[in-house]
């Protein structure tokens, strides 16, 4: 009995420190895998094809949308990006544990559309925290933080049905808090038998 691949979605309002956790989650896990997107952006200084993403043309994605290829897809900001369906059956089939990095639109979509995954949601520690980070990092206009504001109250509603809800108020403690979730997902008897199988000829 072959062990089968953990799926890992993590979603955050802008400014909840997703990146950040994700960073030092693969530290502690340096054998997952992060998820590579397809998407018609093009690439930014220093972006690697097939590291930070699969680039290709609004064609070749519209050509796979119509053949099902992606488990999600969504368009942000005049650009489209997806999930391959492979990438997360191969990891499933071949026992590889992969993260994926998605906003709440292409979680919900992947839950309808892929059967497995373990979905964590990184809860900010309140609004204002929440807007004080987004003014702090000088990133963006004070428009675009306000839209980031209003959009992240829509994906707070969302969390409710996700896995796991993680509050990010202290750094260290929703760290062991991610790795705790994936440690118990590992033991999950559907990935442990195959190692009980080799060590006791079952």
């Amino acid at each position: 009995m072959k062990r089968e691949g953990l799926i890992l979605i993590l979603s955050a309002p802008s400014g909840a420190g997703k990146t950040s956790l994700c960073r030092e989650l693969f530290k502690t896990f340096p054998d997952m895998k992060e998820s590579v997107s397809f998407t018609t952006r093009a690439p930014r200084t220093g972006e690697v094809e097939g590291e930070a993403y699969h680039f290709v043309t609004r064609e070749t994605f519209d050509s796979m949308v119509a053949d099902n290829a992606f488990a999600e897809w969504a368009e942000v900001h005049g650009n489209r990006y997806g999930t391959a369906l492979i990438t997360l059956e191969e990891a499933w089939r071949n026992g590889v544990d992969l993260v994926l990095d998605i906003d709440c639109q292409g979680a919900r979509k992947l839950k309808e559309q892929f059967d497995g995954g373990v979905y964590v949601f990184i809860m900010p520690p309140s609004m204002a925290e929440l807007r004080r980070r987004l003014e702090f990092r000088s990133t963006d206009a004070q428009e675009v933080i306000e839209r980031r504001i209003v959009r992240a109250a829509d994906e707070i509603r969302e969390a409710r049905w996700y896995d796991f809800i993680i509050f990010n108020d202290n750094f260290d403690e929703a760290c062991r808090e991610l790795a705790a979730i994936v440690t118990a997902n590992r033991r999950k008897t559907s990935r442990m038998m195959d190692k009980v199988g080799k060590l006791f000829d079952i």
